[in-house]
């Protein structure tokens, strides 16, 4: 019996790589590339470590090049879907009763293949399917995801040995159970790293799965599988659902043993999961856990002090890294009226400076929006703008489908604080500016504040401290995460915590102990050395 204590120390950050040319990264992302452009990936169902196949096909063609099929998948029927809600509860006594120790070994095995081993091919995977530069894979599906697993077991050791304090004569401990059910993981296409921490950070806390990934990101997930498998994750803790949402949440909400939902994706579609699981209340064996991360119509905010070109930089890098794919995006803008000609003049000298075009085309800076659905809706705000009379295109405007789906970096400038492209989400590479008095700056932050529903993140641009304070203090409900002086993206594991409220989500916190707490059940247990062996008390007498 191994009865270590063992608290895992605070983990570095993974560095990241740079990909220069000439650099031997650079010459192994470029033979992965090639290799898995030229292979059709068979994306089978997974189940209680089987591979299944339907034959019921979906096809996983690359962004940028949307008639190159990089992966055909098995799609899931209800039976599956039972199938893999079984599994999980089959495997979920012996895995909750595996020692946390060892759980988190299996992670830390992860962590150690990504950096090494898979680490070219998981990062190609997501340049190819999911349409991210060399840098912006190697910051997702390398780094975040080796830090998440590294940084979730430090939190572990963390959270396992708070205890309470005991009275002489008492021995007080609290244990912290896994979750009487299975976790639902719904993961988005946008991050590989999120999807593996939405599915491994209840699984480390002694939960089973049943893995719903992005149809767009399946090339990249089933990698993380087979990583998974090949570090000792024992068969029916993640399973592996490729698929329809709609047909996987319903199954899943409806099982009694529906005992929580990971999630990052849309509003709407997390609105929905509340609604489901309220008609189902009365069904399960216990109230479940809704954890997610949602929208975001991101800010940044500059005050009459900011430095011009830092603005400008935190507005190109914020809106349009990644085709301005991510929940954290920026994509609204309030700039004083005094600074606007300056800040214009450089964002448009920037964007005329960098290319639109292939991922594997390492000059380029942005890259195809994720699919043609996409496409079509950012090309729909862009052409409502064309026609306003309250908005103006001042730079980008046009995108071109036939051969990826490229959106051309757009900045909208809107005459009306809230203007539909200010206040909707649009998750693509269009930032709209809105340009304030000198003197309204209050006032401006407040409009900034209430014109959305959404609070996920925002930056605060000024040399002077108290505006800094100022908006702070106003925006304080704004955004889960603010950024002083920096674009309102690239939070890190271990540095910034990451998650938002309001429309943005239950604000958990990923990357940090407190979203490993939503996946825990506490039990406190006291023990008694010296038990009373009368009713009576003290005071229970009629002498004086």
């Amino acid at each position: 019996m191994n009865n270590t204590i063992f608290t895992f120390p605070k983990p570095e950050n993974e560095p990241v790589l740079g990909y220069a040319p000439g650099s031997p990264e650079r010459k192994a992302i470029r033979k992965a590339l090639d290799e898995l452009y030229n292979t059709v990936t068979d994306i089978p169902i997974i189940i209680g470590g089987k591979e299944i196949r339907t034959g019921d096909m979906g096809e996983v063609v690359m962004p940028t090049e949307n008639k190159h099929v990089l992966a055909r998948y098995h799609k899931v029927s209800e039976k599956e879907v039972k199938m893999a809600i079984e599994a999980a509860m089959a495997a979920h006594e012996e895995w909750a009763n595996t020692p946390w120790l060892e759980r988190a070994s299996v992670l830390q095995k992860v962590a150690t293949l990504v950096a090494g081993k898979y680490r070219w091919l998981i990062n190609a995977a997501t340049m190819l399917g999911q349409g991210k530069t060399t840098m912006q894979a190697e910051i997702d599906s390398a780094c975040e995801l080796i830090d998440f697993l590294r940084y979730n077991a430090y939190y572990a050791s963390q959270i396992y040995s708070d205890q309470p304090c005991s009275d002489k004569g008492t021995l007080n401990y609290v244990t912290y159970r896994p979750l009487e059910g299975f976790v639902l993981a719904v993961t988005p296409f946008n991050f590989t790293s999120i999807a593996s921490n939405l599915a491994m950070s209840p699984v480390l806390m002694g939960n089973t799965t049943i893995w719903k990934p992005s149809q767009t990101a399946l090339l990249s997930n089933y990698i993380l599988m087979k990583i998974y498998k090949e570090a000792g994750l024992p068969d029916g803790v993640i399973n592996f659902l490729p698929g329809s949402g709609a047909l996987i949440g319903k199954v899943a909400f409806e099982s009694k043993d529906f005992a929580g939902v990971h999630f990052t994706g849309s509003t709407a579609t997390f609105n929905g999961f509340w609604k489901s699981i309220g008609d189902n209340i009365n069904n399960y064996r216990t109230y479940p856990k809704i954890v997610g991360e949602t929208g975001g119509k991101d800010f940044i905010f500059a005050h009459a002090s900011a430095n011009a070109r830092q603005v400008a930089t935190a507005i190109v890098r914020g809106a349009f890294e990644f085709q301005g794919q991510k929940c954290s995006a920026a994509s609204r803008a309030y700039i004083p009226a005094s600074m606007w000609p300056e800040v214009k003049q450089i964002v448009g000298e920037q964007i005329a400076d960098f290319r639109v075009g292939d991922v594997r085309d390492f000059g380029a800076f942005v890259n195809a929006v994720i699919d043609e659905k996409s496409f079509d809706n950012c090309m729909a705000y862009i052409e409502h703008a064309k026609q306003s009379p309250d908005a103006e295109i001042v730079f980008g405007g046009t995108g071109d489908k036939s051969v990826g789906y490229f959106v051309q970096p757009t900045v909208i400038l809107a005459k009306k604080h809230d203007y539909k492209s200010m206040v909707e989400e649009i998750f693509g590479p269009i930032i709209t500016i809105f340009v304030y008095d000198d003197d309204k700056f209050e006032e401006t932050l407040h409009l900034c504040d209430s014109d959305t529903k959404y609070a996920l993140t925002g930056a605060i641009f000024s040399t002077c401290r108290k505006a800094l304070h100022q908006a702070a203090d106003i925006l304080q409900y704004a955004a889960g995460n603010i950024y002083y002086n920096d674009k309102p993206t690239g939070a890190v594991v271990g540095q910034q915590p990451f998650g938002g409220g309001r429309a943005s989500g239950t604000n958990d916190k990923a990357g940090s102990y407190l979203n490993l707490l939503r996946w825990v059940s506490p039990q406190a247990i006291k023990e008694t050395f010296a038990p009373a062996e009368n009713y009576s008390y003290p005071f229970v007498s009629d002498a004086e």
